[in-house]
This record gives structure tokens, C-alpha cells and sequence, in this order.
């Protein structure tokens, strides 16, 4: 196996598989990368056994086909140390090195025989569906923050994406919940798909999001039982699914939030996070004292002190409520219009907040307890 590659492509490819591999794995091959080399293209293949992502650099000069495995960590801080765009050299010797040489610099690194590589063909042909990259990524972004960290509900950490009917419109929706807080959001479908629910999981979500960040066209889906298969156009991630039951999350959408607040987006976001600074783990509330088109926030913290903020909304009640600012902060990063708009009921129920900037999602964050 003897090829020639850009550093730029080649620190891209590995940058994404980064995110694939377990930084401490307990068989040795996981923490490898399996490079293919073939018809003027290198395959890199990454895997945890739940994750599998499969990414092609085209165009490459090839002088000799072959595959082998090395470390992608040492491969990946190598490469990206080297200067940007040049030409890299790799070789893979007699004595089953793999030789890494661009410009001055020459290592020789360990591999491990590529017929050890755990690799699974599956056929997902059937059920395929297109989605535009930008909107599959609104869905991840709108939902992923509020992905549960609680080990024991492993049903809820992760996003659940199934079909959905309005007024004889099809939806793709996707929902995510820790319990304290829920994301809904939705996206238009041409046409009804064949889609069983699926529960996708975090580490999934994120690598989806580094890859659909640098990529704008369609991506390709398809889903058997317990996996999922999303085709980019040079990447290719196939992930295990949750498997579990998602609870109603239609029963927790508040239904009688009469009172309407409505603020400045900018101005809400940056004030709650100002006032939020004295508490140092975030834990304290962020207190709502509401009036007639005023909005007191306070944050008081014990041990570091106490801050105080005001603001002109609208709204026509009085009200006090807190918040974990945090919640506030996740929610209000990832609207798109100008305003922020919150339905509240009273003291104790959860507060509905929407987007005048995107009216196919919604959040429901609870309320923190005095």
C-alpha cells in the first residue's frame, strides 16, 4: 500500500473519526482506524461497535492498492501538526509499518492486521428517504440539549424521531426530554415515508452535527430494526438505536398557558446570563418577578452574592417564577427571530416557551421548587 494525500482532506476525515473512537477501548483494534486504498480513493473506517462511520477521500494518488489499520489518535495529531494543504506520503513497509512522511518528517508507525477490523455488512435498502442536511440539522440542534444524562432512563437519552400528521401534512418530528425540560421540533415532508419510530443516540447526534456543520445537500436515511444508516456525500454513519419506549410527550405540552410574555431575544438571552454569573454552579434559579410590562430577574447566591436585573416586555400579569438559568440559556441560544416568547399558568407549572422565528418547534421547561 504506497498513496499520496492532502493534508487538509485527510485531517478533515480524521477529525470526524476522532469522534467515532473510545479514547480508552478494551480491545486494541477499536482505537484503530482501517484505511482501504483502492480505484484512486482512500476508505477510512471507524467504529465503537454501536457506531460506525465510513468517510472517502476521491482523488487520490495512488501508487500501490492495500489496506491496513493504525492508532487513530497519534495518526490524527501527526497529521494535523503538519503544514496545512501540503502533500503526505504514507507507505506501508515490509516489517508492517505504516510510514507517515510529508515535507522533513518521517515516522513509522504500528498497525495492526486490517482482517482483525470488526466490520458488519447490512442490508438497508429498503425504507430510504431524503432529508436536506440544513433541516435534519435543525432537528439535532433544537432537540439535543435537552437529551437526558440519567443512566437509568436509557430510553431518554437520546432523541426520538417518528412521523407525525397535522391537517393532512406529513412531519418528521423529533422530541428530547431529561424530565426537567422537553425540545419539540418538526420539519415538513413532501410525502409520507415509511418510518418506524427510532430513538437515536447522543454520541450519534453529536457526530451527526460535526458532520452536517461542514456539509450542505441531501442526506440519505434508512433504518432497519435496531440501526440507522445516514448517507452523506462522502460519509457514511450507521448507528445502533436506543431500544425502548419514549413516553407520551404530548400529555407534558402545557394546554392552558393564558399568560403571554414576550421579550427581546438578544436582550433576554444576555440579561439572564448576566444575572446568572453570580451563581457559581448554575444550580441557583434565576428568579422571575413579573409585573405589567416589566421583568425583574434576580439570582442569589449564598456563598458569592446576589445580582438583580430589570427589563420592559409585554405582558399583563404578576408572576413570580424560577428558572434554572441554564435551561433558559439552552433554549433561547437556539431561536431564530428576533423575540422570545414565553405561556405561562401559574407559580408551580411548567412554562411553554415558542419561536415567532420557527412556529414547527417548542419547549417546555418546569419550573424550579421555591
Amino acid at each position: 500500500m504506497k498513496f499520496n494525500v492532502n493534508q487538509q482532506d485527510l485531517q478533515e476525515a480524521l477529525n470526524y473519526c476522532q469522534g467515532v473512537v473510545e479514547k480508552r477501548s478494551t480491545l486494541p483494534i477499536l482505537s484503530n482506524i482501517l484505511m482501504d486504498v483502492k480505484d484512486s480513493k482512500i476508505i477510512l473506517t471507524a467504529t465503537d461497535l454501536d457506531l460506525i462511520f465510513i468517510h472517502k477521500i476521491n482523488n487520490i494518488e495512488v501508487l500501490e492498492e492495500g489496506k491496513t489499520t493504525t492508532q487513530l489518535s497519534i495518526m490524527y495529531d501527526i497529521i494535523r501538526k503538519f503544514s496545512s494543504g501540503k502533500k503526505i506520503n504514507l507507505n506501508l513497509t515490509e516489517t508492517s509499518k505504516l510510514q507517515v512522511e510529508s515535507e522533513k518528517s518521517i515516522f513509522n508507525l504500528n498497525s495492526i492486521d486490517p482482517s482483525e477490523f470488526p466490520l458488519t455488512e447490512e442490508n438497508f435498502n429498503k425504507n430510504e428517504f431524503s432529508l436536506k442536511s440544513k433541516e435534519l440539522l435543525k432537528l439535532l440542534n433544537k432537540c439535543k440539549f435537552s437529551v437526558s444524562n440519567d443512566e437509568t432512563r436509557h430510553y431518554l437519552s437520546g432523541i426520538y424521531f417518528h412521523q407525525t400528521e397535522i391537517d393532512d401534512k406529513n412531519y418528521l418530528t423529533a422530541v428530547a426530554t431529561d424530565s426537567h425540560r422537553m425540545s419539540i421540533s418538526k420539519i415538513r415532508l413532501e410525502k409520507k415515508i415509511d418510518f418506524e419510530p427510532i430513538i437515536l443516540p447522543k454520541k450519534t447526534i453529536f457526530q451527526l452535527c460535526s458532520l452536517l456543520d461542514n456539509y450542505d445537500g441531501e442526506v440519505k436515511i434508512s433504518n432497519i430494526k435496531s440501526k440507522i444508516k445516514f448517507e452523506l456525500n462522502n460519509s457514511v454513519l450507521i448507528s445502533k438505536l436506543i431500544d425502548g419506549k419514549f413516553p407520551n410527550y404530548i400529555q407534558v405540552i402545557p394546554k392552558n398557558n393564558e399568560k403571554k410574555l414576550e421579550i427581546d431575544l438578544k436582550m433576554f438571552l444576555n440579561s439572564v446570563d448576566r444575572v446568572a454569573s453570580v451563581s457559581l454552579d448554575k444550580k441557583d434559579g434565576v428568579k422571575f418577578n413579573l409585573q405589567k410590562d416589566i421583568l425583574n430577574l434576580s439570582v442569589n447566591n449564598t456563598n458569592s452574592g446576589d445580582g438583580k436585573e430589570t427589563l420592559s416586555v409585554k405582558f399583563d400579569h404578576d408572576l413570580e417564577i424560577s428558572f434554572n438559568s441554564r435551561y433558559l440559556i439552552d433554549v433561547a441560544s437556539q431561536l431564530n427571530g428576533e423575540k422570545i416568547i414565553i405561556f405561562f399558568n401559574d407559580t408551580g407549572s411548567p412554562a411553554l416557551i415558542k419561536d415567532p422565528g420557527d412556529f414547527d418547534s417548542i419547549f417546555v421547561v418546569m419550573p424550579m421548587k421555591g
